[in-house]
């Protein structure tokens, strides 16, 4: 969506939730920011405050469903939310162990799959609430945007992080299916999947990251790719294409590569 004027961005404290809510900050722009951390969240909120944005923040865990719901409902009330970015996730794997711990999985999962749902399912409501343009023109604005956070993780599953791979793969087909099934209804969707990224979660690695990006980059690129309403915005494209190939490939031919791959650090998950 062009030039969106309110937008919901769930882990706002830190990474690239933090940096695309600063991109975004500007006069007459309102911007609700959620997130766990509560002195983090006061940078974000502050640094957008200086810059003319209004802000509505709230400290909360997208693994809540009836508090997300209620801050949402609450949010879309003070104003029509246009975009809504589904970036809360966490990371772990299985560095300095023998194998994934079965709670450490099922914390990954409840962050960034079932932390997307209780996102998109309150926005989503609210926006097919909304009456439909009468503007026969494709330029007709559309009723609101939903945008959730994959990873290029997810096109292959890495041993050295089992559901961290398994869940992005989860947000990535849920959005790609979720654009095809609301096109018709005027809601854009777009999926987003980054390589490796400076931030909080990459901070804990200890392997080398191809193509590492700066997080203020990696906003610039998805802010471009969502005011176009891009399907699927994965960078950079060296790493994408080699996680296309890897997808691609069978098994056979790329097991013994990857299973010689180093591990993400274990437990505590690493919150974005």
């Amino acid at each position: 969506m062009r030039d969106p004027v309110t937008i919901l961005i769930t882990g706002a404290s830190s990474g690239i939730g933090a940096e695309l809510a600063r991109q975004y900050a500007a006069p007459g722009r309102n911007l609700i920011l959620g997130g766990r951390d509560e002195d983090r969240l006061g940078e974000t909120v502050q640094a957008c405050a200086r810059v003319g944005a209004t802000t509505h923040h709230q400290i909360v865990d997208v693994t809540d469903q009836a508090a997300m719901a209620d801050w949402i409902a609450d949010a879309d009330n003070w104003s029509t939310i246009d975009l809504v970015i589904a970036n809360a996730g966490i990371s772990a794997g299985t560095g300095g162990g023998s194998g994934e711990p079965a709670a450490q999985a099922r914390r990954i999962f409840r962050t960034n799959v079932d932390g997307v749902l209780n996102t998109v399912h309150p926005a989503l409501e609210r926006m097919q609430a909304r009456p439909r343009s009468t503007k026969a023109s494709r330029r007709a604005r559309p009723r609101g945007q939903i945008a959730v956070m994959s990873s290029l993780a997810s096109f292959r599953g890495f041993g050295g992080a089992p559901a961290y791979c398994a869940s992005k793969s989860a947000v990535r087909t849920y959005g790609e299916s979720l654009r095809n099934a609301l096109a018709s209804e005027g809601i854009q969707v777009s999926t987003i999947c980054p390589g490796f990224v400076r931030s909080p979660m990459t901070e804990v690695n200890s392997f080398a990251m191809p193509f590492l990006m700066d997080v203020d980059r990696a906003a610039r690129i998805i802010r471009r790719g969502l005011a176009r309403n891009a399907g699927r915005i994965a960078f950079p494209w060296p790493m994408y294409a080699l996680a296309w190939l890897l997808a691609a490939l069978p098994p056979a031919l790329t097991d013994r590569g990857l299973q010689r791959l180093p591990a993400k650090a274990g437990p505590p998950p690493v919150a974005d």
